[in-house]
């Protein structure tokens, strides 16, 4: 092996130092911005190109809305229907990737190098990765989800415990429930968590340990050399922009959403588009104070904070429920999951096509959407980690909350309904209105001091909302300003507002949710195939990596 590169083609453990400084300076002068009007760190073309193309897209919607939501409805059918195969299989391939990297010796690597040490406690760091991974996503789909699989989608072709007329046919109970914990928990355990470690572990990769900057971009450097400082690496950053934005967007969108039903159930407050712009506008304004504090004195403090009333509401809820069922429900469903994931894997040959498309598809392609935001997130807080380390963490210990959250809220809720299908609000607003918003408000009518655990819910929706978009303005802005992690203010500013934009429009246009429900598929399409060729890239990263 020579000084200069080893076998894969890039900087080699005998000679990294000098190399790859050699190879950041020769890339630096293409990727370094400049200060520019309104103090923005203007990383041509791709803080231009993204800005003006999402500024142009937030005027043509509020124009023609119509035309729009025609045109969003006529996207997400497209894709979900056309692209199924391709979405299930891709994030199969993550998954065993991940898995791959515990085992094999390069699991030994340490992000940051062999002296580096990690810069947060694990307290601290499960919360900004789970906080920043999950967020809105839990308090939406916690309850909905369970029962939805349970009564109506049929994963896999498993009955519904009801029959045409809402009676309970108690031979098709046991499966439908076991189904419909193993498919919820399916969306939120292992397949997300690793789209999110394949990024997360790129950007830290060759951002500490090979010297490159913070950007999507960096992680190809084994496979295009310095064409990533070019129109490739531009091309490549600007699609991360656009899944980040419209991926947050849509989380923004159900968040506000789902706080206007809160409102409305406890204090009376109109649901309508005029409520959620409102409440859009404040929690915006919230998390771009968090911006302008930075990652320690904003996001890491809000995440602690939004983790520990998480954590309280779990805990009312197990107790205040049937706690024996319950746990009961964790174990069955955790197991259930593990029995069903290569069933529910399965990407072609599906007769439960609105499963896989109204569901899965869509879930695979927002946590796609997700990756470059959450990645980056989590790249930032874990230096110090070795692979092996990180990759378990990333995968296991969020997948076991996500689990737990499913089992209790999801297993409240089908108790609620099973039980007394008659008078449950759950049955009510899930089955037969199918009103996603107050579903975690319908179970919590259930239990004891409803009126007190729906404001602590409507208060756990806001704050995952404020570290969302938080986190999400400090990671485009660092992709937009070349990996700088020290833009100016102003363009994080910028981008925490226009987050706030994007959601706002789509949810006026006349697609609503399915709106943003679309831009999130569509932008998460093209950035599958970005991170399949990621995985290449850290597999010749990580085989240049003294062990």
């Amino acid at each position: 092996m020579s000084d200069a590169t080893n076998d894969q083609g890039i900087p080699g453990p005998e000679g990294p130092a000098n190399i790859i400084e050699t190879d950041y300076t020769v890339g630096q002068h293409n990727i370094d911005g400049k200060v520019g009007p309104f103090g923005f760190d203007i990383h041509n073309p791709v803080f231009l190109i993204s800005g003006l193309a999402i500024v142009a897209f937030v005027f043509y919607t509020l124009a023609l809305p119509e035309q729009a939501g025609a045109g969003f409805s006529w996207l997400f059918s497209a894709v979900t229907k056309g692209f199924d195969w391709f979405f299930l299989g891709a994030a199969n391939v993550f998954v065993i990737f991940c898995l791959l990297l515990i085992v094999t010796p390069v699991g030994s690597v340490r992000l940051g190098g062999a002296e580096a040490r990690p810069d947060y406690s694990y307290i601290g760091w499960f919360a900004m990765l789970f906080a920043a991974g999950m967020g809105i996503g839990l308090m939406f789909f916690g309850v909905l989800e369970p029962v939805y699989h349970m009564a109506i989608s049929q994963p896999l072709g498993v009955p519904s415990p009801f029959d045409a007329d809402g009676n309970i046919i108690p031979e098709n109970v046991e499966a439908a429930k076991r189904m419909g914990l193993a498919a919820t928990i399916f969306h939120w355990g292992l397949h997300p968590w690793a789209i999110y470690a394949v990024v997360a572990l790129a950007l830290a990769l060759f951002s500490y340990n090979k010297g490159l900057p913070l950007t999507i971009r960096s992680a190809f450097y084994p496979i295009l050399g310095e064409r990533v400082w070019g129109w490739w690496g531009h091309v490549i950053d600007t699609l991360a922009v656009f899944a980040t934005l419209f991926g947050l967007a849509t989380s923004l969108g159900f968040g506000a959403q789902q706080a206007n039903a809160g409102l409305n159930h406890v204090f009376g407050i109109p649901v309508g588009p005029t409520t959620q712009v409102i409440l859009i506008s404040l929690i915006t304004s919230i998390a771009t104070i968090s911006v302008i504090r930075g990652l320690d004195g904003g996001v890491k403090v809000l995440s602690e904070i939004n983790i520990g009333i998480a954590a309280l509401l779990l805990v009312f809820v197990l107790l205040a429920g049937p706690t024996l069922l319950i746990l009961t429900d964790f174990g069955q469903g955790l197991v259930a999951y593990l029995a069903e994931i290569v069933p529910l894997s399965n990407p072609v040959g599906r007769e439960d096509t609105g499963f896989v498309q109204g569901w899965t598809s869509f879930y695979w392609a927002w946590w796609i959407s997700w990756s470059p935001f959450v990645g980056m997130f989590i790249a930032r807080v874990s230096r110090g980690r070795t692979v092996r380390e990180f990759v378990t963490c990333v995968l296991i210990v969020p997948s076991l909350v996500c689990v737990l959250w499913m089992a209790v809220f999801g297993g409240v809720a089908i108790d609620q309904v099973l039980s007394d299908p008659a008078t449950s609000q759950v049955k009510a607003q899930v089955i037969d209105a199918y009103n996603p918003p107050l579903s975690l408000f319908a179970m919590l009518e259930g239990l004891p001091l409803s009126n007190i655990t729906s404001v602590i819910g409507i208060v756990l929706v806001i704050v995952f909302f404020v570290t969302s978009s938080d986190s999400g303005s400090l990671v485009i802005d660092t992709i937009t300003a070349g990996g700088k992690v020290d833009a100016p203010l102003p363009q994080r500013v910028f981008w925490c507002v226009f987050e706030g934009a994007v959601a706002i429009v789509l949810l006026l246009s006349a697609g609503g949710l399915q709106s943003l429900q679309s831009m999130v598929i569509s932008t998460g399409l093209p950035f599958t195939v970005v991170l399949l060729l990621m995985c290449w890239a850290i597999w010749k990263g990580l085989r240049s990596e003294p062990r």
